[in-house]
């Protein structure tokens, strides 16, 4: 089985931001998630550049960079210089979605697109040959901590669906309250890569909960 988990690092301890670091270097972990927010695509704040900088000089795994940002145009290039290897942005953050996906990919970093809860995986369709990664939201975007939303599950389906024999190799990934209860169901549907914040750095051993999401059973053949 082939999926990804990725560790958030909007939930680690800031004041031990480079041991929590090291610790996922050591782990089962295969990338560094990095939610950048900005206060007003979502409402809160979360870091900029210093500290994604921070985190790439120690990192020994790629950073997959989340912007829940208003006009992520402006700070693409930006972002890529900083270390990310894969920048995600929001759907609903982008005038001219198709010209932000190619200014990402002239960058050499992975490009990806991102849904909130309430947005239908539909809205894709024109673009979903294009991203190598959409993100689905499965809490409100804006805050670690947050309860699951069951319909996740379903836009997961719909969007391996709408790329089958389309873009195949697409990731589909999760962030917001993923856990060992609902891992499982996830990857079942489509999902390919978990990303994880309070559930892993919360954790008495976060190495072991790591591997733990690393090593699911399924009844499917994951991507």
């Amino acid at each position: 089985m082939n999926y990804l988990i990725a560790p958030s690092v909007l939930a680690a301890d800031f004041a031990n931001l480079q041991r929590d670091i090291e610790m996922v270097n050591r782990s089962d972990a295969d990338w560094f998630h990095v939610d950048i927010m900005d206060g007003v695509f979502v409402p809160n704040i979360s870091f900029g550049f210093p500290v994604l900088e921070a985190i790439n000089r120690y990192a020994k795994k790629p950073l997959d960079v989340h912007l829940m940002i208003t006009d992520p145009d402006r700070y693409i290039e930006a972002f890529a210089k900083a270390g990310a290897s894969v920048i995600t942005v929001h759907y609903e953050a982008c005038t001219h979605l198709h010209r932000t996906i190619d200014a990402i990919k002239s960058l050499g970093c992975k490009a990806g697109v991102a849904l909130n809860p309430h947005t239908p995986v539909s809205l894709l369709e024109d673009v979903v040959e294009d991203i190598d990664l959409a993100l689905i939201m499965s809490v409100n975007p804006g805050f670690g901590g947050q309860k699951f939303i069951s319909q996740t599950y379903k836009k997961v389906r719909s969007l391996r669906e709408l790329s089958s024999a389309i873009n195949d190799s697409l990731m589909i990934e999760i962030d917001g309250g993923v856990n060992l209860d609902n891992a499982p169901l996830l990857l079942e549907a489509g999902a390919n890569v978990l990303v994880a914040g309070n559930f892993v750095f919360s954790a008495e051993d976060p190495i072991s909960t790591i591997h733990s999401l690393k090593t699911i059973e399924t009844g499917r053949k994951l991507i």
